[in-house]
């Protein structure tokens, strides 16, 4: 990561604790969980869009809808 002081920022909250527990176990974690543990005001309103995205009533069921969103991250080489 690029921006020292979003990659060094603590916080209390679970993606900072996410953030240890990765680190333990390996090098190699999503590295856009520090934009969330360090912007953790615009992270909430992501996770309740994301919520409604990927739960909401529409033609396609929940299920298939992390199936796509499974898909398009092996396709761009990303952990889901």
């Amino acid at each position: 990561m690029f921006l020292k002081d979003v990659e060094q920022h603590r916080g209390e909250d679970n993606y900072s604790r996410a953030i240890e527990v990765m680190r333990r176990a390996g090098p190699e974690y999503p590295q856009i969980l520090h934009m969330f543990s360090y912007k953790i005001h615009a992270t909430q309103h992501l996770e309740r869009f994301t919520q409604e995205i990927m739960r909401e009533q529409a033609p396609l069921t929940p299920g298939i809808r992390e199936l796509i969103a499974a898909y398009t991250s092996h396709l761009n080489q990303c952990p889901f």
